[in-house]
This record gives structure tokens, sequence and C-alpha cells, in this order.
């Protein structure tokens, strides 16, 4: 099945593209949602002149959360926490715990931006990707100390 995407989606396109997905794809999920339309000559015709106007509001997406990742390089997050032995720890750090602690700070984000793949369970310094735009993820240090 041939869509138009009408939205920057991750390994697949930008606004404008013309790409081809499983019909399931399309129909479930990339259709209801909006994010894509049927690629139909009318709809080709239609996006064409939405391209332009698209590629400007993406560009100032893309600016606006590069302006925002430069402030983000410079946060540091510590969390103390309880050690067990060999370092490890009795709980763990998870992107929900982050996120608190980054609204804590003024930034909001929410905790599905935030690319923590597994909870940290280990002390140490850490670099966590925050996912503000498909090309911007600029990362944070998170340090867990002993608490």
């Amino acid at each position: 099945m041939e869509v138009i995407l009408r939205q920057a989606v991750d390994n697949l396109g930008h606004p404008g593209d013309l790409v081809k997905v499983s019909a399931g794809f399309g129909r479930n999920f990339l259709l209801p949602r909006g994010i894509a339309v049927e690629a139909t000559e009318g709809n080709k015709r239609r996006i064409a002149q939405e391209k332009a106007r698209l590629e400007a509001a993406e560009a100032e997406r893309r600016q606006a959360a590069e302006g925002l990742a430069a402030k983000f390089e410079a946060v540091s997050l510590t969390f103390s926490a309880r050690v067990g032995e060999e370092g490890k720890l009795f709980g763990s750090v998870t992107a929900s715990d982050i996120a608190h602690q980054l609204e804590a700070q003024g930034f909001s984000v929410e905790k599905r931006q935030i690319d923590l793949h597994e909870p940290i369970k280990a002390l140490g310094v850490y670099r966590v990707p925050i996912r503000l735009h498909a090309d911007v993820k600029p990362e944070i240090k998170v340090w867990v100390i002993k608490g």
C-alpha cells in the first residue's frame, strides 16, 4: 500500500514523502491517526501543494527543538539510591523518574520522549538521549550515586 506521509515517522520518512507500507500498518495505524493519506492521484496533487507549507512548519519545529536541545545538553541529573553489594541498586532509575526530575527543573518532557531502553540498575554516570524531534536527540547526564 502506498501512502503519503503528513508527519515525520521514525524509520519511515518525512512529511510529503510517498512511501510503501504494509496494508495493515497503513489502514490500522497511519490513516486513522491522520499521520498519512492514501496515495491517490487527487491526494498526490493536493500534497504537492501542501508540501512547501509542511516543510516550512517542520523547519520551524526542528529549529525550536534544536534551541531546546542546547539547554538539555547542559542538564545533569543526580539520583541517590540505596545500594547493595557490587554497586547494584535496590530499585532502579526509570524514564518516569528522569521525567519527574526534569519537570522539577522546569523542562516539560513526557516519559516516552526519554530514550531509556532499560531502567538504570547500577551506580555510575549515564548519557540518556531525549527525543525532541525525529532528527534532534540531545543527551543528558544522569548520575546515580550511593545514598
